[in-house]
């Protein structure tokens, strides 16, 4: 009776785009400190207002949509709207407390959602699209609960006289003007040039290899139950929060307003800090590029 040859276990190569736990962190902290500085650059600009209608630039989209289109979404994801409340809230004296937890959740969904969206970043289009999906998310979501918030009676909504329904088409007008300028102007349009360009030299300088279709990145947003109940639930979230901000539950607010008490000069130790972060940041780089350099010759 012969035997048959025991089955050679099938070798598993490693997942180019996995990532090590230094990785992650170096990819959360990059996105916090560059979404972070470009929120300062927001706080000089501009802006004009039309009666109840305000025109201005929410926040520069296209930073974090390369971050989360070139590095892992999640993690990248996670970082941008932390590093607004750090080096723009915290710093500045201008923290909401609980109600931050709003802006943080809609826009992390958002980002997480439109970068997993892109398989080759060096295809501007999916960037673009990935783009325009990060706003419609932050933005709609928070369109829909600002108008809850007035029809529950939490919150007075500037009328317009003549329009018994102008909430309606102040909230629609709000998030076009948004769209349009934060979702395509400083969204779409720059991050698809910007994501092209970098793709392939930005992630080997951190050790990293560069997305590409043939090897999508574990843990992005997936088309099923699961993530979609997920991001019901975040949604929900956020809107409980930015009910409790409306009811005035102030708790963790600090207010102190620096930049009303010591000028516009104020937002440098903003820079400053995130300049020291991002310089720990190259130095962490350099440090674990060489120690996978010298394991890879040993």
């Amino acid at each position: 009776m012969t035997k048959t040859a025991p089955s050679r276990a099938r070798r598993v190569l490693p997942d180019p785009q996995s990532l090590t736990s230094s990785q992650k962190l170096m990819v959360f902290v990059l996105s916090m400190t560059l979404f972070g500085l470009a929120n300062i650059f927001t706080e000089i600009l501009p802006e004009f207002r039309l009666g109840p209608i305000e025109l201005s630039v929410s926040y520069l989209a296209f930073v974090p949509v390369v971050m989360v289109s070139l590095f892992h979404p999640l993690y990248a994801a996670l970082g941008a709207p932390l590093g607004e409340i750090v080096f723009v809230d915290l710093l500045m004296g201008n923290f909401s407390g609980i109600g931050e937890l709003e802006g943080f959740l809609q826009l992390s969904l958002g980002l997480y959602v439109g970068g997993s969206l892109v398989r080759d970043p060096s295809r501007k289009w999916q960037v673009a699209t990935a783009a325009m999906v990060a706003v419609l998310i932050d933005k709609g979501v928070g369109g829909v609960i600002d108008m809850s918030k007035v029809l529950v009676g939490v919150e007075d909504a500037e009328w317009v006289e003549g329009l018994p329904e102008s909430i309606l088409l102040i909230e629609g007008f709000a998030f076009g003007s948004d769209f349009l300028i934060s979702g395509i102007l400083f969204g779409a349009i720059p991050a698809a040039y910007l994501a092209a360009r970098l793709h392939g030299k930005i992630e080997p300088l951190m050790g990293m290899a560069p997305r590409d279709a043939e090897h999508p990145v574990p843990g992005r947003a997936r088309q099923n139950a699961a993530f979609i109940a997920l991001a019901v639930f975040l949604m929900l979230g956020s809107a409980v929060f930015a009910f409790l901000e409306a009811a005035d539950v102030k708790f963790g607010v600090w207010e102190p307003d620096f930049i009303d008490e010591f000028g516009a000069g104020f937002l440098w130790i903003s820079v400053a800090a995130c300049v020291v972060v991002f310089a720990g940041i190259a130095l962490s780089a350099t440090a674990l590029r060489r120690r996978n350099r010298d394991r890879t010759e040993d």
